[in-house]
């Protein structure tokens, strides 16, 4: 409990007022680059001052973080390139409807500071806009294991949406961000129709070609390339794709319908593994490839992921997967089709972290934007430790790409009669276990009531202390049930070495019972 209240606390001190101009630097990309990938610009570094700095940077973050005492650096750039538009039959992958559409999107880029530092491994993320803004959720859910590993994480703004929002935070810096629809507004094709936070002088569907030359870019050796460390070579070996929630929902269709056609194009994959966070079946499982078609229905197999020949774990959170319970099934070892299915027993889907380690509240206002509440009707957002899962995930994905070793696997959540089997505490039965359930003092919920997402953010009911005492004869009792239980998920991968100590120490410090 220590941790939410000091992070609600934390929030920066400055005040944004009229964000100044930063200089772009334009820098030139190779013929052979913009030939192999279909990018035409990248502008950067942009500068950064107290009055212009990234949307959601590390040091404006609700909880700011200084990545400069962990050996890191933060740079953002603006990349340009030519998109498809897609449709996405359903008896194959996609097929382009509108060819070579110019783009500009913002990529975030965070990365040890010294080559030597780096672990070859870089985390591309699709940023979250479902609150008509960029939520940085894998960096929220994984930096630990991110930083821990050497890894680098690249963020991109993946929705007009999200551009917009940025826009109106800093109309200088921002301005040259164009996600323009290739079709004018009397071309019968441009539809009268749009979902509500789409518009038809925009198109959704520039996104996949994005995240594929993002990739490009970021394997490449050209000089426009932060990772080649300025000494004309990539330092990437492995590109690993991540998504969340409505994201999560975009790699379904980039796995499924856009991977497949990089792969006959270049002989390669666009990325060497992925982690598809809270999404699947009817829940988030797939979404239109373009804005002006429906998305495959709730029990179409293209929302299903199989046979892709890199590894991709799924995981869904105790809020979802119900809804997602299509997106089950057997996982495999097959070198074809390398595959996890998880879980998470007990955890929320719209998590704490999630906002803490994003924009900070004024510059979501300074963006134009509501600040998404930490609390429903029931309290506050559901405290439980879904960053404990994925840096787990993240360790084990990276030793199933290097090294082949396959990561563990998890019963799903226990279902009967389409509802969840619950224990004698009325936490649910089966999925990825951790200490907080098999060494309970809580009741864990995925759902809550109030506004905006807290009908996906669950919530926390302690025990009394009459349970506890029931459960604990005294503190030693509580502390060494823990201890075991975390020797037992570490020795099978499902915690990382350092979660395994913060637990430990969280259960040492603890009043219980």
């Amino acid at each position: 409990m220590a941790l939410v209240a000091a992070a609600a606390l934390a929030v920066p001190l400055m005040t944004v007022a009229g964000p100044a101009a930063a200089a772009p630097v334009a820098l030139d990309i190779s013929d052979e680059l913009a030939e192999a990938t279909g990018l035409t610009d990248v502008v950067g570094p942009l500068p950064v001052s107290q009055t212009s700095y990234p949307f959601g940077a590390a040091d404006h973050q609700l909880v700011p973080q200084d990545l400069d005492k962990v050996g890191y650096v933060e740079e953002e750039y603006l990349v340009s390139g030519l998109a498809n538009v897609y449709t996405w039959p359903e008896d194959g992958p996609a097929e382009v409807v509108t060819a070579d559409a110019p783009y500009t999107t913002r990529v975030l880029v965070r990365r040890p500071a010294k080559e030597q530092h780096f672990s070859g491994n870089v985390v591309v993320e699709m940023l979250n806009p479902s609150n008509l803004f960029d939520l940085n959720i894998g960096w929220a859910l994984m930096h630990e294991q991110i930083v821990h590993s050497g890894d680098a994480w690249v963020g991109i703004t993946a929705k007009p949406i999200a551009v917009d929002a940025l826009q109106t935070f800093d109309p200088e810096r921002y301005g040259a961000l164009s996600w323009a629809n290739p079709l004018p507004l009397d071309d019968p094709a441009n539809c009268l129709v749009v979902a509500a936070d789409s518009d038809r002088s925009t198109e959704n569907g520039l996104v996949w070609d994005m995240y594929t030359q993002v990739s490009q870019w970021l394997r490449s050796d050209d000089a426009s390339n932060p990772l080649t460390y300025g000494d004309g070579t990539s330092a990437v070996e492995y590109a690993y794709g991540f998504g969340y929630s409505q994201t999560g929902g975009y790699l379904v269709n980039y796995i499924n319908a856009v991977r497949p056609l990089v792969v006959e194009e270049t002989g390669e994959q666009p990325y060497d593994g992925y982690v598809v966070g809270v999404a699947g079946g009817a829940f988030a499982g797939a979404y239109p490839m373009n804005q002006c078609e429906p998305r495959p229905p709730s029990d179409d197999p293209r929302r299903q992921i199989q046979d892709v020949g890199v590894p991709v774990m799924r995981i869904m959170s105790q809020s979802d997967y119900l809804a997602g319970i299509g997106s089950r099934r057997p996982d495999s070892d097959e070198p074809g089709d390398l595959y996890r299915h998880y879980e998470m027993a007990g955890a929320g889907h719209a998590t704490p972290d999630e906002l803490y380690y994003s924009a900070a509240p004024e510059d979501i206002v300074q963006a134009g934007r509501t600040v998404p509440p930490m609390a429903c009707d029931q309290g506050p957002r559901s405290r439980f430790p879904s960053d404990v899962f994925f840096n787990a995930a993240l360790q084990n994905l990276d030793l199933w790409v290097r090294e082949g070793v396959a990561p563990p696997r998890a019963e799903p959540i226990l279902v009967e009669d389409g509802a969840p089997v619950l224990d004698e505490f009325g936490n649910v039965v089966g999925g990825w276990r951790t200490p907080y359930l098999e060494v309970p003092t809580s009741t864990w919920y995925g759902t809550a009531t109030g506004a905006s997402f807290c009908f996906i953010a669950g919530w926390e009911d302690p025990f009394d202390q009459a349970t506890l005492d029931a459960l604990y004869r005294n503190h030693g009792t509580y502390v060494r049930a823990v201890n075991e239980s975390v020797r037992e998920l570490e020795e099978q991968r499902f915690l990382t070495s350092y979660d395994a100590r913060q637990i430990r120490r969280e259960a040492a410090r603890s009043d219980i019972p």
